[in-house]
């Protein structure tokens, strides 16, 4: 059976075709127009139509069963699904392993901050993964989103509501930088390229990441190279570059596993070792500090270790009012550089 019907594109002709399983349904409905409308049945009941069971070529159908198809519908070709793609475990389109991802991200790090962020792309550019920026400071980042662009480094104009969710900060300074961390030296390669004049800064159990910001802050300004610390990741964290305001380009993470012997190593290698403490030891504005120097702060609770004390050369005090126990061990530290800056810096 077909037809045609003509359209402003000529004409077209729509064919049916009926599939072999149904031939017989159409006899049936034939005959069917044949029988009255109202005619009792072999029980008697002269209002009833045909029952079921006079009709053969009506089977009575169960509740799951489907009613027949049309002659005329067209007959799907069942296709079976193909099976999901295993991603490990990932949603999305990423097939990426997580093991990997677990390695990306502990090797990644998220700098905020205006001064950061600039000191960063002047300093180590290569660092940079993605970027995100507000459409106000985007002028002053014109260098860098030049060079993103040519280098292929992804970076994204977003709201002020995107950055704080991006960065995980409120105190963004309307830039974010995701960067690959730098990986800290050993005690032996720093040892290697240290010069003639240097000063080590290194901290034991000091983890809070605005003091350590502060304290790479002040290192910069009094020509500090390297800081000694167990872990050189915590130097890397947002909070500790964003409050060191560029300083921490300036600065190079020596990693240890063994404080006290850490520093018997810049011991044997020319370096005094000065131990601070707000009690006791002698005066700054008294002492000598010398040339090569690995100058030791602890955290303000606790100060440092006895066996850390142990390993001291030299202990120095800064004095005052004493109306409070200690100063901020970031202030301190800035204390004790600029004096170590001024006594060394001419030689």
């Amino acid at each position: 059976m077909n037809d045609s019907f003509s359209g402003k594109n000529g004409k077209v002709k729509v064919m049916y075709v009926r599939g072999d399983d149904n031939k017989d349904d159409k006899n049936n409905r034939r005959s069917d127009k044949k029988r009255p409308a109202n005619r009792s049945n072999d029980r008697g009941d002269k209002n009833a139509r045909w029952g079921d069971k006079d009709l053969p070529h009506r089977p009575v159908r169960s509740a799951d069963e489907k009613p027949p198809r049309s002659p005329w519908q067209a007959k799907l070709q069942d296709v079976s699904e193909p099976e999901p793609f295993d991603h490990g475990g990932i949603s999305g389109k990423s097939q990426i392993d997580p093991a990997q991802l677990r390695r990306q991200r502990d090797e990644e790090t998220k700098v905020y901050g205006e001064n950061a962020c600039q000191a960063l792309f002047q300093s180590r550019p290569d660092a940079i993964v993605r970027a995100y920026f507000i459409q106000s400071v985007t002028p002053r980042f014109r260098e860098a989103l030049r060079w993103m662009a040519a280098n292929r480094k992804a970076y994204h104009v977003v709201d002020e509501e995107e950055l704080i969710r991006v960065s995980g900060t409120e105190h963004h300074g309307g830039v974010c930088f995701l960067i690959k961390k730098r990986g800290g030296l050993t005690v032996a390669d720093y040892l290697a390229k240290a010069g003639k004049s240097d000063c080590v800064l290194a901290l034991e159990n000091v983890g809070n990441p605005h003091n350590l910001g502060g304290m790479m802050r002040s290192c910069a300004h009094f020509g500090v190279k390297g800081v000694l610390l167990r872990e050189p990741g915590m130097l890397e964290s947002g909070a500790a570059i964003r409050t060191a305001e560029g300083g921490a380009e300036h600065l190079t993470a020596i990693g240890i596993d063994d404080f006290p012997q850490a520093l018997d190593m810049f011991r044997r290698a020319g370096y005094t070792i000065v131990t601070t403490s707000s009690h006791k030891g002698t005066p700054l504005s008294e002492s000598v500090l010398p040339a090569k120097t690995v100058l030791v702060l602890g955290e303000e609770r606790d100060g440092l270790s006895d066996v850390t004390m142990k390993q001291s050369d030299m202990s120095v005090s800064i004095t005052g009012t004493g109306n409070v126990e200690s100063l901020n061990v970031s202030v301190a530290t800035g204390i004790l550089l600029a004096e170590w800056w001024r006594q060394n810096a001419s030689r």
